[in-house]
């Protein structure tokens, strides 16, 4: 795997970017000047009507950097192959599984620098990589148990983000079963050893943070969830968690334990402000509760939950219950976080058959401050004084987003827009794309191509 040429997105000469229009969490505002110095905004100041000398301008609508909270890097391999025909969740999983099996440190490095770059390119400035594919196929450990994590954060390095490692329990191939041939890779045995070699990963680091994944119920068996939750919570770390994505494992789960995973993880003390559910889409009235009472995050991932014909997550009723809500975008069908908030708002229409549900405003801080939140970034997702100065730009004058009236630029955004109108994005007050091209990765298409051939059986 090459060193990391990137070292952090921050940059540290102070710098003034004019935003032509600044979406500030209530309402656009026109000509905003924010000053950035060490990578956070040191002051923004509205009534700018013009760039001030020396200023970069950013035309369009800026809104504060996208968050990705649910990302499976690899995944973005499978894009295209498997809509091909028909087949359901447990035949695209198997297709999944045979570009895992072809993954090593240095492919694995080149695939997620350039799907990091392509977010990148799509206004995403942070990212929570649900990373599982640890070890070399067979269960062989590297000589570093951590290379396949450290290749996706120096990707993330180099590609110019921000990412929240979310290191993966995943030990069994269902409720206490042993892994597959496949699953061998992904597993460390126990919880217990799980623990011991994540906490060898570095934390700390400016451009990444560690926190704790487990895979699903069915994967990690129950007397040894409290032991990643446990980890999680001393570490004061994200902890996330697939969960009831399938009908299937919700059936598993109460014919080993007589509960649902929502309850199996309460039970464990899995749930709680610093966890995130991902999916959550066959819950019961009582999961529902349990979630929002704890005040579980849930991260909804509508492109990869309609590709895979999962279902409709509750999404309306949990955030109702208590439960902030994220947007990932986990298989990579698609990359575009507005297309991810368009679609939660649509999906709720299509199954109710009302409207309004969320405002935009609403859904925008679904993709940037909460999604931050959830990953463990509390001080991004706003422009404001003292946070991170991370910006994304959506042209207002593209043939989706032209004509409405700039100060309706929240509702274009994710009504209209799509990653191709992202103009500009800017990690720590560094510009990462500047004119809709990556300032760090100069053919982000090319680099794509090559580095999913690679790994293409």
């Amino acid at each position: 795997m090459p060193l990391t040429t990137q070292a952090t997105p921050t940059q540290t000469a102070p710098t003034t970017y004019w935003l032509e229009h600044a979406w500030l969490g209530t309402h656009v505002e026109p000509g905003v000047a924010v000053e950035v110095a060490d990578g956070r905004i040191t002051a923004v100041r509205t009534g700018t009507a013009a760039p001030p000398p020396g200023a970069v301008a950013l035309r369009g609508l800026t809104l504060p950097g996208l968050a990705n909270a649910h990302s499976h890097a690899f995944h973005r391999a499978l894009r295209g192959t498997v809509q091909v025909g028909s087949g359901t969740f447990w035949t695209w999983r198997e297709v999944m599984y045979s570009v895992a099996d072809r993954l090593t440190p240095d492919t694995y490095y080149a695939l997620a620098r350039a799907v990091y770059a392509e977010m990148a390119m799509a206004g995403i400035t942070c990212v929570g990589e649900f990373h599982y594919l640890h070890h070399a196929p067979g269960g062989t450990r590297y000589d570093d148990p951590n290379a396949m994590g450290e290749a996706l954060i120096a990707a993330a390095a180099d590609a110019g983000i921000r990412i929240t490692l979310l290191d993966t329990a995943y030990l069994s191939s269902g409720f206490g079963a042993a892994p597959d041939r496949h699953q061998l890779r992904f597993s460390d045995g126990t919880a217990d050893a799980w623990a011991q070699r994540a906490d060898a990963l570095e934390d700390g680091r400016p451009h990444a943070r560690i926190g704790a994944a487990i895979h699903s119920v069915r994967a990690v068996p129950a007397g040894q969830l409290g032991t990643v939750a446990d980890w999680a919570r001393a570490r004061r770390a994200p902890l996330h968690i697939h969960l009831s994505e399938q009908t299937a494992e919700n059936d598993a789960c109460r014919d080993a334990h007589g509960r649902t995973p929502t309850q199996l993880l309460s039970d464990h003390g899995a749930l709680g402000p610093r966890t995130t559910a991902v999916h959550a889409t066959h819950l019961t009235d009582e999961d529902i509760a349990l979630l929002g009472g704890s005040t579980t995050g849930v991260c909804m991932c509508p492109t990869t939950e309609r590709d895979l014909a999962d279902g409709i997550g509750p999404a309306a009723r949990l955030q109702a219950h208590g439960s902030p809500l994220s947007l990932g975008s986990d298989s990579h069908a698609v990359i575009d976080l507005l297309e991810e908030a368009r679609a939660m708002e649509l999906d709720e229409r299509l199954r109710t058959r009302t409207r309004g549900h969320w405002a935009a405003a609403a859904l925008l801080r679904a993709a940037t401050a909460d999604g931050h939140a959830a990953l463990g970034w509390d001080d991004a997702g706003a422009i404001e004084t003292g946070a991170l100065a991370d910006l994304t730009t959506i042209a207002l004058d593209s043939v989706r987003t032209a004509g409405p009236l700039p100060r309706l630029g929240a509702e274009t955004a994710v009504f209209a827009a799509s990653a191709a109108d992202v103009r500009h994005t800017v990690v720590g007050g560094r510009q990462i794309v500047r004119d809709g091209a990556h300032t760090l990765v100069p053919d982000v298409p090319g680099a794509l191509a090559a580095s999913i051939a690679a790994v293409r059986g």
